[in-house]
């Protein structure tokens, strides 16, 4: 993962528009150029430090998704606008959720993760509760969800053996 820039407003713009990406996210309207502005008002809160927005790459620099970091306070922060698009590597999820976590938890020094995944969202509801999240809360249309650093120290050792298995079960 590396911190967006710029150059990345013509890349977010296609996945935030695509239905096949966007289906579960706010929606997004406008050109790229609103997008690259978007990315410019973004960077003052990320010098801030507070939000964090990042393309995830394949290892050989290929652009495979996006997943943001924001409302970070001093405790807790919220984790969304996660999208992995057809390029994406086997276990991409894994490794992105994981990676967003170590960010968190052990760079940022945050104590709980708080995020929420639309009720028709089946895989990602799937994958958070696989990863050990906790439902605190649903309304009609969003899951809430919480997730201790706590729990993330626990699991990280067998999350970090099924990244480095090079043949999946």
């Amino acid at each position: 993962m590396r911190l967006i820039e710029l150059s990345d407003a013509a890349y977010v713009h296609g996945l935030r528009t695509n239905p096949v990406y966007n289906q579960y996210l706010s929606t997004v309207d406008g050109t790229v150029l609103d997008q690259r502005r978007w990315i410019e008002t973004y960077k003052h809160r990320e010098a801030m430090g507070q939000e964090l927005y990042f393309i995830i790459e394949r290892r050989d620099g290929t652009p495979c998704g996006t997943v943001r970091l924001y409302d970070i306070n001093a405790e807790c922060f919220t984790w969304g606008s996660w999208i992995l698009d057809h390029n994406k590597p086997h276990k991409a999820a894994l490794e992105s959720a994981f990676l967003i976590y170590k960010s968190a938890f052990d760079l940022l020094k945050l104590s709980e993760a708080r995020f929420d995944v639309r009720r028709d969202n089946e895989n990602t509801l799937a994958f958070h509760r696989r990863f050990g999240a906790t439902e605190i809360h649903a309304d009609e249309q969003d899951v809430f969800f919480v997730y201790p650093n706590t729990r993330f120290a626990a699991d990280q050792g067998s999350y970090l053996a099924i990244l480095e298995c090079e043949n999946p079960a």
